[in-house]
């Protein structure tokens, strides 16, 4: 289905549901394109922390107030893909019973009232994705850079894959020098790094010298794909798709 020409914007609203506290969260986030840039503004707000201690949150890597606020504009280079989302979207009657979101489109500047999208996932996705265009944009969180080395007899090779959620690009940096990759192509690798298992008392500081395949996702420690790195489901090889898909960006 096509968007009405009349269609200008757009909010989601999010609740985690069934998600414990301190993890458990509700969002609202609004997006404006009708002057051709992406307006925006975010609301967040975590919930349900009432009985919880304050080192019971330390514990889990929160602090006492992580509700965040964000009302300014992002690249325009996120309309297109929210567009077209929106466009492939079906909608449900579904409860959601253990949370999700809903949307409501804006046309000529009134809300159309709630829907519920039934590819939940995909809209999770691109509202994680669009909120880390946030904290990038505001500087409150840093590019995710993820550094891979291989070692075979002969030599080693490095690269490293910096994902600009602020601008929607991925790049590459290797010894010859940088080049771009397709931003959804990255986004599927990205998944697939998060998928298996890493056993941080395996983890070196350092890269490994001696042959074999490493990765690095950003926190400044070492895993080895396979040894460090395993799956967490033996019916799906994600260690091995990791390594095949940065193996590609080495040359």
């Amino acid at each position: 289905m096509s968007l009405p020409p009349s269609t200008t914007g757009l909010v989601l609203e999010y609740d985690s549901g069934i998600l414990p506290p301190p993890y458990s969260h509700v969002f609202r986030l609004a997006l404006d394109w009708s002057a051709g840039v992406l307006t925006t503004q975010l609301d967040l707000h975590y919930i349900d922390r009432e009985e919880l201690t304050e080192q019971e949150i330390f514990d889990e890597g929160f602090s006492l107030n992580d509700d965040y606020h964000f009302q300014g504009k992002l690249a325009s280079v996120w309309i297109k893909p929210v567009q077209h989302l929106l466009e492939d979207s079906r909608w449900t009657k579904k409860a959601m019973d253990e949370g999700g979101i809903t949307l409501s489109t804006i046309e000529q500047g009134k809300n159309q009232g709630v829907k519920i999208p039934s590819n939940q996932e995909q809209w999770q996705l691109m509202a994680q994705d669009l909120i880390q265009a946030i904290y990038e944009t505001e500087k409150k969180e840093a590019p995710l850079t993820i550094h891979y080395r291989k070692v075979d007899r002969e030599e080693i090779k490095e690269i490293s894959l910096t994902l600009h959620f602020s601008t929607r690009e991925a790049l590459v940096q290797r010894e010859k020098g940088k080049s771009t990759l397709v931003w959804e192509e990255a986004i599927e690798l990205l998944k697939l790094v998060f998928m298996p298992d890493y056993q941080y008392d395996l983890a070196k500081e350092a890269p490994g010298t001696k042959r074999g395949s490493f990765i690095d996702c950003g926190d400044g420690y070492w895993h080895e794909l396979g040894k460090g790195v395993v799956n967490s489901h033996a019916s799906f090889d994600a260690v091995g798709k990791i390594r095949a898909g940065l193996d590609r960006l080495l040359d």
